[in-house]
């Protein structure tokens, strides 16, 4: 394995760790046609390149097909733009396996409230960063040195999510 797949797949197994423990993302229509807006993602461990996201079926993403996907991470230390084909998938298997309390407080009727819809994204491209500088390196920012390559992080562009 080359040094930049050993980082890819550093960078995709930390996506989905960071994400796991802050799962809100900024989501909107990847043509830009309105306005991107927070929602928390559902994680499936045996789906890992797929994002799911309860919302009503009156919000505005819910019937695009293409939709980028924002991620920052606690601490601001990681950093994701996520490109994926979205559909509603109202499979009620998957439902199941992701409902929670939190879901519940947004949707009354349950996993029968006659205005849920589960919105299933497939991740087909991202973008990756992660600050990974040394307390040096920080410094050296908050104050105006010059930071060395070393002290700049992890940068990777990939076709797939999967790890």
């Amino acid at each position: 394995m080359t040094d930049t797949q050993a980082d890819t797949k550093k960078l995709k197994n930390d996506l989905w760790k960071r994400m796991a423990g802050s799962p809100f993302l900024m989501v909107g229509p990847a043509d830009g046609s309105t306005h991107s807006e927070p929602l928390t993602a559902q994680l499936d461990e045996d789906q890992v390149d797929t994002l799911f996201f309860f919302i009503g079926r009156n919000n505005r993403i819910a019937n695009a097909s293409e939709l980028m996907l924002q991620f920052v991470s606690k601490g601001h230390a990681f950093f994701a733009c996520l490109h994926g084909n979205a559909r509603v998938d109202n499979d009620r298997a998957q439902i199941d396996k992701l409902w929670n309390k939190q879901v519940e407080a947004w949707f009354p009727g349950g996993k029968d409230d006659p205005n849920l819809a589960l919105l299933r994204v497939d991740i087909d491209s991202a973008e990756l960063w992660e600050t990974d500088m040394s307390i040096a390196g920080m410094v050296k920012m908050l104050f105006g040195g010059t930071i060395r390559s070393d002290e700049e992080g992890h940068h990777a562009t990939i076709t797939t999510t999967a790890g």
